[in-house]
């Protein structure tokens, strides 16, 4: 096994197993594609939808693309396997680029959960203000009567804040691009970090008339408070960054779940990889839209696949589950199909929004990050850069699509001022020469405090 868990020197035992031929299945996380196998036969990528198989960080690399290298070079099998794959590679399954296996069927016979939809703008307007609905307060009750365990999911990344009308659900949107606008408190202004388009803050809903806008989120901790407040005689146990820390607190976390009869676990994204809890049957999803308003095209597709693999863990033992979604967007399309289970009409919807507004598959997004220490010497960085292939862009009539270079999402961390600039283009060898060009134009300003990267496709807009 290679995972980051490991210690220097159990991570040196693991290697030189492999090393020696010793092993002949090597289960691990992203990095483990780089294991030195010598005889390889399959690389199997379980859950390939999931972010974290691309690195973000430098060294950077997508481990699905060095898997299909190796694969190709190795004459070899590559295996994607996945409840809700990624957009671009069910494109190409559909394009017969690669083959298509389907699974109709759940693991051992079990059947789908029941899903629900609770419009939180209706459990406002009855006067309820908690995190927990009406209908989730009664099935937890239920599941702590008979003895049943239960899971709530609440999707509370660092960067999920939007700016949303709590009466009727309005989120404020780009005018071009119908992406959610995030909120810039230097200049007190709405700004969408994909065309530049921004406005004044919204202090009156345009569409209802409410001024009851707000920044909408709340943490597992605050949602772990409210829950012992409710059911105080019920056991927890939450699982997100902080618990998981320390070595194996993960594992620990999880079997202390299952074995020691723990009432309800409350969770991040953690909670949702593939974890089989016989005794779970009902999953809460106590905010929908946490993962719907975030500022990424692909917000939709995140948002399906986190319900779709959440909804999943409930029922996996003999009696049916129940799921339970909480959302202000209950129309929202990726909602409807993650209620459906029902992935290719998901799909079908997606790719011709996808399509009209020129996003992957159907090109590819080059990021070029600008971090520096210094907030002027960032932004003449970018700014230059940007010029320059502006210029080439005109003069050699390059096909790309340039956006202006604009602070990052969040434009400010570890007091680094962040620039960037965003290309829509159709990737090849005449675009890898720009891009080392553009380097060299970058090199030679010669700034002192400035760092330059350039990410193909990143899985996360809001990092960098």
């Amino acid at each position: 096994m290679l995972h980051s868990k490991l210690s220097i020197g159990e991570r040196y035992d693991q290697w030189h197993k492999i090393n020696d031929g010793k092993a002949k299945i090597i289960i691990g996380a992203r990095s483990a594609i780089f294991a030195p196998v010598k005889d390889l036969g399959i690389v199997i990528i379980d859950e390939e939808h999931d972010s974290s198989y691309k690195s973000e960080m430098a060294p950077r690399y997508d481990a699905k693309e060095v898997a299909r290298y190796m694969c190709k070079v190795a004459n070899v099998p590559l295996v994607l396997g996945s409840a809700t794959p990624d957009i671009d590679t069910y494109y190409k399954a559909k394009k017969e680029e690669i083959m298509l296996l389907e699974l109709n069927k759940r693991a051992n016979e079990a059947q789908l959960p029941d899903i629900e939809i609770i419009d939180l703008r209706e459990e406002l307007a009855q006067g309820n203000k908690s995190m927990i609905s009406t209908r989730l307060y009664t099935e937890i009750e239920k599941n702590l009567q008979n003895k049943k365990q239960t899971i709530l999911y609440l999707n509370r990344r660092g960067f999920s804040t939007f700016v949303m009308c709590r009466n009727c659900g309005y989120t404020v949107k780009c005018k071009n691009c119908n992406i959610n606008l995030t909120y810039h408190s230097n200049k007190n202004k709405l700004k969408c970090h994909y065309c530049g388009y921004e406005e004044n803050i919204v202090t009156k809903c345009p569409e209802c008339g409410s001024n009851q806008i707000r920044y909408f989120g709340t943490g597992t901790q605050k949602l772990e408070y409210e829950i012992n407040k409710i059911f105080p005689k019920a056991t927890t146990i939450r699982m997100d960054v902080d618990t998981v820390s320390k070595k194996n607190s993960h594992e620990q976390i999880l079997e202390k779940f299952k074995n020691e009869n723990i009432d309800i676990l409350i969770g991040t994204q953690m909670v949702v990889k593939g974890h089989h809890f016989p005794k779970v049957t009902l999953v809460g999803v106590i905010a929908a839209d946490g993962s719907l308003n975030i500022d990424d095209f692909r917000a939709n597709e995140r948002t399906f696949q986190i319900l779709t693999q959440v909804a999943g863990r409930a029922g996996r033992g003999s009696e049916k589950g129940r799921v339970i979604i909480q959302t202000y967007n209950p129309d929202n399309f990726s909602i409807e199909c993650a209620k459906k289970q029902d992935y290719n009409l998901f799909y079908d919807t997606e790719i011709v929004f996808r399509k009209q507004l020129k996003y992957p598959p159907f090109c590819d997004i080059i990021l070029i990050g600008f971090t520096s220490n210094s907030e002027k010497e960032v932004m003449e960085a970018a700014n230059k850069v940007h010029e320059y292939l502006k210029n080439r862009v005109i003069n050699e009539n390059i096909g790309i699509i340039l956006y202006k270079a604009l602070p990052s999402p969040i434009d400010k961390i570890k007091n680094k001022y962040r620039w960037r600039i965003l290309i829509k283009c159709k990737f090849s060898d005449e675009i890898i020469n720009l891009m080392n060009d553009t380097i060299e134009e970058y090199y030679s300003l010669k700034l002192k405090n400035t760092r330059i990267t350039i990410d193909l496709n990143p899985n996360n807009m809001m990092s960098l």
